[in-house]
Order: C-alpha cells, then structure tokens, then sequence
C-alpha cells in the first residue's frame, strides 16, 4: 500500500495539496476531455529504467496518442527525435513554465493557453518548485507523472514501486489509445 505524504519531507506544500491518482484511468480521462494539453519532459525520463523501457518511451506513446504539444526540457529532445518524434519543442524548463503563467501567452502553435499540463523527468525538488509556481499563480490542471508523491501538482500518484508505475503509465497510454 503507498502513502500519500510528500516525498521529500522538509517541505511544506500548504493546505491545498494534490488528489492522489488510485486510478490512472481517471488520467485517461482528464487528457482526452483536455482541450490543450501540455506535456513537459524533462532529462530525467531519458535515464530513467522503467521495468521494459526507460520513461522516455512511455512519454512518446502518451504524446502521440491525442497528439499532445510536448515540451522536452535539456537534452530530451535528442531522444524525442532519435525515436522519430518531431512534433515536440525543445525549450528551457524555466521559460516554458513562465509562460504557462503568462496569461497574455498565446501558447508554442498561437492556438491558445494551455488547461492542462503534465510534468515527468524532473529531479524532484526541481519539479515540486515548478508545480509550486503553477498552483499559485495560474487556475491551470497540473498531473505529475512521477512515481513520487507531488502535494503541489493538482493531481499526482501517490509514492509507488517502479513496476506500479510501469503498469500506470500503461494503462494510461491504453486509455488514451481507446475510442
């Protein structure tokens, strides 16, 4: 059984914190209903081992399911195109989260602001800094794809084992492919 409670304990995320994902079918559900999803990967997704794959692969697949805009943060980008997708940018963590915050910003194609951003591949205190920033200053749906729990994103899957993980991230992508 996984716990709900941050990963990192010296911070305090405040009284609102993230719902925690028991079902990643409700994940499925938020991205298709999404009017402009956002996906930001970060390096750490190209090293991380999953129980088949690295992360990376994963991202991909839940990318090209509703063709989501993707931003791949550092060096991810290679990744992305060694794999064959060409549909992501490639931009600096810091300047595509203060544009998500930027209410004027139009977002990376002119087609408008965002309303659902997904974060995976972040190191953790990198990603609890940005979901911060997100919470409090936009009225924007933030999901953490990691398998730590983040009390800052709107929703986040609780701390659970890289194979519990594995099969999330699975039945999400499976989700996303049915009609």
């Amino acid at each position: 059984m996984s716990k709900v409670e941050a990963w990192q304990r010296a911070e305090v995320a405040g009284p609102k914190k993230a719902l925690p994902i028991t079902k990643p079918e409700v994940v499925s559900a938020m991205v298709k209903r999404a009017k402009r999803p956002l996906l930001i990967v970060g390096h750490k997704a190209s090293e991380e081992e999953m129980e088949k794959e690295k992360l990376i692969h994963y991202m991909i697949r839940i990318a090209k399911c509703k063709k989501i805009t993707t931003v791949a943060t550092a060096h991810t980008i290679k990744d992305f195109l060694e794999e064959g997708f060409e549909g992501a940018y490639h931009m600096p963590l810091v300047d595509i989260i203060n544009r998500v915050k930027d209410p004027e910003w139009k977002g990376l194609d002119e087609k408008g602001q965002y309303d659902l951003v997904m974060i995976v591949g972040l190191p953790y205190y990198m990603e609890w800094l940005v979901l911060n920033s997100l919470k409090h200053f936009t009225n924007t749906t933030t999901i953490s794809l990691e398998r730590r729990y983040h009390p800052n994103a709107t929703w986040s899957f609780p701390n659970i084992s890289i194979k519990e993980w594995t099969e999330n991230l699975s039945k999400i992508i499976d989700g996303l492919e049915a009609k």
